[in-house]
């Protein structure tokens, strides 16, 4: 937990793949539920230049729930960032995908900040929304390295 109740949270792996291959898939929003935990994504609003890039609206359709996500950055091959603009237990979300190349493949780290709307409630939110993280970046790792 951070002050006044925010909650910062990073989960990173090492993929076995070139960060080019990582961002065609991670910058493809409405194909994130073949390797994220979701039922269904779809892209409400186009961003510009890229139709996946800043501005680019979202909707998540995940545990039981449907959030709207706004990119906020987008850096081809390098980061993807976004906030999410309502449908959650939460304000102030913000979260931050990153890719950087490394001996092996790629580091892949996924960084989130939020604030509970719910007094006492961060500790399980914080729970679950690292284990979605953790569970989006196996997913990824499966959907790409060699068996």
């Amino acid at each position: 937990m951070t002050r006044r109740g925010a909650i910062q949270l990073s989960v990173e792996r090492r993929i076995r793949a070139p960060s080019q291959r990582l961002w065609e898939i991670v910058s493809d929003h409405e194909g994130m539920p073949s390797w994220f935990p979701s039922r269904e994504v779809v892209r409400r609003r186009p961003g510009a230049p890229d139709a996946n890039g800043v501005g680019a609206i979202r909707v998540v359709r995940s545990l039981g729930l449907a959030v709207e996500e706004r990119v906020t950055a987008f850096k081809p091959r390098e980061r993807l960032e976004y906030a999410l603009t309502e449908g959650a237990p939460f304000s102030e979300y913000r979260g931050e995908l990153t890719l950087a190349p490394c001996d092996d493949g790629t580091l892949v780290r996924w960084s989130v900040r939020l604030r509970p709307l719910i007094p006492g409630s961060g500790w399980i939110l914080a729970r679950v929304v690292a284990r979605q993280l953790r569970r989006g970046l196996e997913g990824l790792a499966q959907r790409v390295e060699p068996s």
